[in-house]
């Protein structure tokens, strides 16, 4: 089981900053996620969503270089399209290509970001979180409807959709995520991580199923954690 640290770790560190990450790297990750979005200057930075001001973001030059010298793997969730490249030439610079893992819920993205170095492992973000699913902890009927239906029918497609994007990954939803659709990635050879993960007996539910990683606020909470 690959255990994520959600923007560094989020539940235990401000998010997508570096004490954040710090933290995810004390409780043992393998693998530490951070939301990546450019500045209006091109600077890329550690935030969720693009900041309306700079503010005291970390950049991503700086979490690369705090992480590079560690034994934790990187997850980049790329926000949006437009900056490829310059992402590309960050982790290069850092010399992480080999332990970076680009994910986004954008086809396109993914594409361009393995046309512009191959070596970069690429996973498809699924389902395009507009309901805000990653942050709420109960969900209306109608919301919990409509994510039945696509756990229902991602069997049949994730193949498809992993193809358009020419990913190797499939970074689901938690909700989304069932049996079948563990065996058809793993049929196509794609790993299955799941997002975001903060109740133990989920975790362990979706270890049964045979998921490859855990993204969590609280790695510690992932099994094989202690």
């Amino acid at each position: 089981m690959i255990r994520i640290g959600h923007r560094g770790a989020a539940g235990l560190a401000p998010e997508n900053t570096l004490p954040s990450i710090e933290r995810a790297l004390e409780v043992g990750v393998d693998m530490v996620e951070v939301d990546v979005v450019p500045l209006a200057d091109g600077t890329l930075v550690l935030a969720h969503d693009s900041p309306a001001e700079p503010g005291n973001l970390p950049t991503l030059d700086e979490a690369l270089a705090f992480v590079a010298d560690r034994s934790v793997e990187v997850m980049l969730d790329v926000k949006g399209p437009g900056y490829e490249r310059a992402l590309v030439e960050a982790v290069r610079r850092a010399g992480l290509v080999e332990r970076t893992l680009v994910s986004s819920c954008y086809p396109e993205t993914v594409r361009l970001l393995g046309r512009e170095e191959p070596g970069l492992r690429r996973g498809l973000t699924y389902p395009f979180d507009r309901l805000g699913i990653s942050s709420r902890r109960f969900l209306r009927p109608a919301v919990r409807a409509a994510l039945g239906t696509l756990r229902a029918t991602l069997p049949l497609k994730i193949g498809r959709l992993l193809a358009g994007a020419d990913a190797s990954v499939a970074t689901l939803n938690y909700t989304v995520i069932s049996a079948a659709v563990v065996r058809s990635c793993h049929a196509r050879g794609a790993q299955v991580l799941a997002w975001t993960v903060n109740d133990p007996v989920v975790a362990a539910r979706l270890a049964a199923l045979g998921v490859d990683g855990i993204i969590s606020d609280d790695p510690r909470i992932v099994p094989g954690t202690f």
